[in-house]
C-alpha cells in the first residue's frame, strides 16, 4: 500500500491553487513536508508571490474543462502521487428563476466534467507511482441543495456520486479516494454570504487528518459536521431548513 497517511512526503498537484481553499492546500502541503508541490491555475501568473517563490513549488497552467490542457499536464507531471481536485465554480443561480440554463451548465461543466476528467487523466499516473490518493473538494450542499445555489448544488450531489464510483472502481488499483464536504469557507467564492465561515486552512487540516485514518469523507468546520450528523437522523428537516434560508 502507497497511501501518504500525511502529506510529509508527497508529489501533489492542486487545481485552482491560485485562491481560497487551493490556496489553504498549496500551503498546508509545503507546511507538512510535501516534496514537490504542482500548483495548477488557468492562470499561473495569478498564484502568490509566496508560493511562486518556493523551490518546491512549481506553477502549472492548467485548465481543467479543455481536453488539451489536462492531457499535456497528465503528460508532463508523470511522479504525482496526490491530486486535489479544488477547481470549481459557484454561480449562485437558481433552478427556476435563472434567466437559462448557462449557470447549470457552466457549473456541471467545471464541478462535474473538469473533475471527471482530472479522475480519468491521472488515475493512471497514480496508478504507476503505487496508488495514491485522489482528494477531491466538494461541499455540503452535495448532500442536501440549497434553493439560492439550486445548480450549484446539483452539481456537486453529482460529484459526489463521482467521487463513490471512482472510489470503487479504483480499489482494484489501490488508489484511496476521499470527498472533502465543507459548508461555508472564507473565500471570493462566499463573499456575498453572510452566515458564518471557516477559513480555508481548516478544510486543509481537517483533509490532513482524514488522510491519516480510513475517512472517505471529511466535513471540515461545526456547520458541515452538524449538517451531516443531522442528515442521518431526519433529513427532510435539514431540506425544509435549507429551503427556508435566504442565504445560499
Amino acid at each position: 500500500m502507497n497511501h501518504h497517511t500525511s502529506a510529509e512526503g508527497a508529489v501533489a498537484l492542486v487545481t485552482g491553487a491560485n485562491r481560497g481553499i487551493g490556496a489553504a492546500f498549496v500551503s498546508g502541503l509545503l507546511e507538512a513536508g510535501a516534496q514537490r508541490v504542482y500548483a495548477a491555475a488557468r492562470d499561473p501568473q495569478m498564484l502568490a508571490a509566496s508560493v511562486q517563490s518556493n523551490v518546491r513549488v512549481i506553477p502549472v497552467a492548467l485548465d481543467i474543462i479543455d481536453d488539451a490542457s489536462v492531457h499535456q499536464a497528465a503528460a508532463q507531471l508523470i511522479d504525482v502521487d496526490l491530486v486535489v481536485n479544488n477547481a470549481g465554480v459557484a454561480l449562485g443561480a437558481r433552478l427556476i428563476a435563472a434567466a437559462d440554463l448557462s449557470a447549470a451548465r457552466r457549473e456541471m461543466e467545471v464541478n462535474y466534467f473538469g473533475l471527471l476528467r482530472m479522475c480519468r487523466a491521472f488515475t493512471p499516473i497514480l496508478a504507476a507511482n503505487g496508488g495514491g490518493t485522489l482528494i477531491n473538494v466538494l461541499s455540503i450542499l452535495a448532500r442536501v441543495a440549497s434553493p439560492a445555489s439550486g445548480s450549484y448544488s446539483a452539481s456537486k450531489a453529482s460529484a459526489l456520486s463521482l467521487t463513490q464510483a471512482v472510489r470503487a472502481e479504483l480499489q482494484a488499483q489501490d488508489t484511496r479516494v476521499i470527498g472533502v464536504l465543507p459548508r461555508y469557507v472564507d473565500t471570493d467564492m462566499t463573499e456575498r454570504i453572510t452566515a458564518p465561515k471557516i477559513q480555508p486552512i481548516e478544510v486543509v487540516r481537517a483533509t490532513f487528518d482524514a488522510l491519516q485514518t480510513d475517512q472517505d469523507e471529511v466535513y471540515p468546520g461545526e456547520a458541515a459536521t452538524q449538517i451531516a450528523a443531522l442528515l442521518l437522523q431526519n433529513p427532510k428537516a435539514v431540506e425544509r431548513q435549507l429551503a427556508q434560508s435566504v442565504a445560499v
